[in-house]
This record gives structure tokens, sequence and C-alpha cells, in this order.
């Protein structure tokens, strides 16, 4: 047996440009390669999203169906209770998943929810569960707020390059995200980072949004995937849509520059077809989301994937396993 591929992260720019424009098959068979150095190829994680406050983000992401500012015509809503969140979790884990997701529309918590956060990721952890949030930027008190709660991922994607990231996001910088990563890390929780794809963007800026997470100082536990889904009202809502080979050869880079990281394949899949799904699971993605919605998107039913899962001698991750051999 080949030995595994070093964990790096002095990864330059040529070479993960070089390793993108492969041939279309020696990218998937490497990617493949470094997959099962790492993990179980048949294996993937099933996590659930459940938006615990929705619309009224003071952010002007163009791609999001939540912001107050970008023309999008979702209401608010408030933080919703504890219990309505901890039965939803049951109802994740009676479906499957082993790791619950919560996501608030803000730029940042404010203290005044904190309590009402760290019972949601008491609740769930009690369950069984494996925990994550996306609540925006944190400062410091709340980062260690929500760790001795026991929450163990944190979701903090970087959306896009450094380059491009003006043209998505103007109410804050690259850098702001970045720097909520590393206070993350630096904490003890693990890292939840990834981006969205079909945007507008060149080639070149799905490269360095990739290069830029495999060459922090660890790489994120999890990396997601996300296909634009265009939005009514917003910015994107009319952007031309992705080759889907693009897609499956970023889905491919992240594997290789980051091979112990869970690759998931999130939002956009309702617009996959199973061909297009199957062939990400084999340039290395091992992690989706279950559930017919996405905060406020649609997503692929359970049905539907325990078909999918079933055609392609797939089977989920158990609780408290991650894959990896």
């Amino acid at each position: 047996m080949l030995d595994a591929s070093p964990i790096r992260n002095d990864w330059t720019r040529e070479q993960a440009e070089a390793i993108y424009n492969l041939p279309f098959m020696d990218l998937l068979f490497q990617a493949q390669t470094v997959h099962r150095q790492y993990f179980d190829p048949n294996q993937v994680q099933k996590s659930k999203l459940l938006s615990i406050k929705t619309g009224g983000c003071a952010e002007d992401c163009a791609y999001c169906s939540q912001s107050a500012r970008n023309g999008a015509q979702l209401s608010a809503s408030k933080l919703i209770e504890v219990a309505k969140v901890i039965n939803e979790a049951k109802k994740a884990k009676e479906g499957g998943a082993t790791r619950y997701c919560m996501g608030a529309a803000w730029r940042s918590p404010k203290d005044r929810d904190m309590v009402a956060l760290e019972a949601m990721v008491k609740g769930v952890k009690d369950l069984g569960m494996e925990t994550c949030m996306t609540l925006g930027m944190l400062d410091e008190k709340q980062v260690f707020r929500l760790r001795d709660s026991g929450l163990d991922y944190y979701n903090h994607n970087i959306d896009t390059s450094e380059r491009y990231y003006s043209e998505i996001i103007t109410t804050r910088t690259f850098a702001d995200r970045i720097d909520t990563l590393n206070r993350v890390r630096e904490a003890g929780i693990k890292v939840c980072a990834g981006g969205i794809v079909g945007m507008g963007e060149q080639q070149m800026d799905r490269i360095d949004m990739m290069l830029a997470l495999a060459t922090l100082e660890e790489h994120p536990d999890s990396v997601p995937v996300n296909m634009l889904i265009p939005i009514p009202d917003t910015p994107l809502a009319d952007v031309e849509k992705l080759d889907p080979i693009e897609f499956v050869r970023t889905v491919a880079l992240a594997r290789i520059l980051m091979p112990k990281t869970h690759v998931r394949l999130s939002a956009g899949r309702t617009d996959m077809s199973d061909e297009m799904q199957a062939m990400c699971f084999f340039a290395g993605a091992n992690s989706i989301f279950v559930g017919d919605t996405l905060l406020t998107a649609d997503n692929p039913g359970e049905d539907k994937d325990s078909a999918l899962f079933a055609r392609l001698g797939i089977t989920p991750m158990a609780v408290g396993c991650d894959g990896s051999k």
C-alpha cells in the first residue's frame, strides 16, 4: 500500500492550480487515492442543519436570502425556543444524523442570546449528537462560553477568494472571517469553513478559496462546498450556472489539499443529478446535510438520499465515528 499523502500547510498557488487543471480522470484518480488513504470511501457523514433565527441579517451577502440589505424578501424572526431546537434535534437523530448544526442570521450574537445558545448546545449534546453552530463573528468571550457549553464545531465560511470577496460582501472583510476562524481554533473548538461556488467568480477564485483554507495553521476539520442557489430579488439571482465539472474539480482539490478534512457536499444538491453527486463522492466528498431544507433553501429529502446511498453502496457514519482509517 502507498504511504499516505502528507498533511501540508505550505501549498503554493502554482501547485494548487496545476492540480485543479489536471486531466479530469487523473484528477479524480488522485483525489480518490488520497481519500482512501485517510477514510473509508464507502462511508458518508450525515449532518442536519436548523435555522434558529431567520432573516433580518445586517450583512449584505449578495447570495443570501436572509440579508436585510440585498433585496431579499424573507421576513425576520426571533431566536426560537430551546425546547423546539432539542425536539428537532431528536428527530434529526432518529433520521440518522450524527451532527446537529444550528444557524442564526446575525452579524454576531448579542450577549443576551448567549444563555439560550449555551442551553441549545448542552441539550443537543445530551442526546449523544455532535454540535455545530454558525452565528457570525464571535468575540473571545463568546467563543469561550460556547466552548465551555460543549460546542464541538463552529462554522464560519470564507465564502470565496480574498480577491473576489468584496464583490460578494462589503459589510465585513475577508480578514474578519479569518480572525474568527483563528479565535475558534485557538479555543479548542473544531473549525468548519468552506465557501460557495457558482457566484460569477473566476476559476482562479475557486482555487484561491481552497488554498486559503489549506494554508491555515491547521486545516479545517470540515469544509462545506456549496453550489450557489440563486435567490429571487438578490444580486446573484440571475448569475450564470456553473459547469458541473468545475464543481467536481473544486471538491477534488479540497480533498487533495486537505486529506484528513471532511469535505461536505452542501447546498445546491437539489439541482445536482445523482450521477453528479456520485462523482463528488468519488472526488472525496464524505459528508452531506440531510433533510428537505437547509436554513431557507431546498435540500433533497432523506428518502432520496437513502435511495442514492443504497444504489452506491454507501453507508452513513455512526455517531462517534469520523470515517477515518
